[in-house]
């Protein structure tokens, strides 16, 4: 027999062993993004338009650009996926389709990006004729971000205890009553949890943005929500693959800039979730 101490660390070591293999090579990468991408980092590189075909000056559109869409997207699709949550939580029953639609939910969620980029040409851009814009882009991203908002959201107000339904209602409060003032106030930092990660996915894709918003070179910054508009994942693949003879601190510059945007509106994120689990 062997000790139960032995198969306690045993246990931890290969924890930790998987622990680090994920661990090292995203310090790897990001170490690698600021050694060789810190030099691009200025004032010029980071508020003026770009020049001769994005081969000098800075990447101000795309950074804004990019901020529009994480913006409009996460507003859209926040709200009418934590309202969905709630009714596949709270009022729907449990039967075949309340079953399917979860289902196609989770399905949803691992449809690759693509996908969705050619669903929002068809519907955004052709049919609804927003044309290649902001609105379209944003569009897109945000239903695909919906089914990670709905299922995180869903298992947010599902963790929350069922005796604080009972003392709600035993105090004659209606469902809706309930909901709005004591199961959502205990649901919201995994709401935000849902949120937070859609934010990391809609600021990284390209895919999406190629088909409905991004714009190869547009020295200027959108005036509308049906303008196009220049965005950092698909900046950084233009100059990476199609323009030559770019400076690689350039390049990584672009993808330094990227991460920290994102890590700038995670942390946002973060900081607004732990607020909320103070008070509660």
């Amino acid at each position: 027999m062997i000790p139960e101490r032995i198969k306690e660390r045993f246990g931890f070591g290969v924890l930790l062993v998987a622990t680090l293999v994920v661990v090292i090579p995203v310090l790897f990468i990001i170490w690698l993004i600021i050694s060789k991408g810190w030099s691009a980092l200025s004032w010029n590189f980071l508020f003026t338009m770009p020049r001769q075909g994005m081969r000098e000056g800075g990447i101000f559109p795309a950074i804004v650009g990019t901020l529009y869409l994480v913006i409009v997207s996460i507003a859209f699709a926040l709200p009418i996926g934590v309202m969905a949550a709630i009714y596949l939580s709270e009022y729907a029953k449990d039967n075949v389709l309340t079953r399917t639609i979860n289902l196609a939910i989770v399905n949803l969620a691992g449809v690759s990006s693509v996908v969705y980029g050619l669903f929002g040409l068809s519907l955004f851009v052709v049919f609804l004729k927003f044309g290649v814009s902001i609105i379209s882009g944003a569009l897109t991203l945000g239903i695909m971000t919906l089914p990670v908002i709905i299922t995180t959201t869903r298992e947010a107000l599902r963790a929350v205890p069922k005796s604080y339904r009972e003392v709600s209602f035993s105090l004659g409060a209606t469902r809706w009553q309930t909901i709005r003032h004591s199961v959502l106030p205990s649901a919201i930092p995994g709401i935000l949890t849902g949120a937070i990660l859609s934010i990391g996915r809609v600021a990284g894709e390209t895919a999406p943005i190629l088909f409905t918003v991004a714009a190869f070179y547009l020295p200027r910054l959108p005036h509308s929500p049906l303008d196009q508009a220049m965005a950092l994942p698909y900046h950084l693949y233009i100059v990476s693959t199609q323009i030559p003879n770019v400076p690689e601190n350039y390049r990584y510059g672009t993808a330094f800039v990227l991460v920290g945007l994102v890590l700038i509106m995670n942390i946002s994120a973060v900081i607004i979730r732990s607020r909320f689990r103070r008070r509660k």
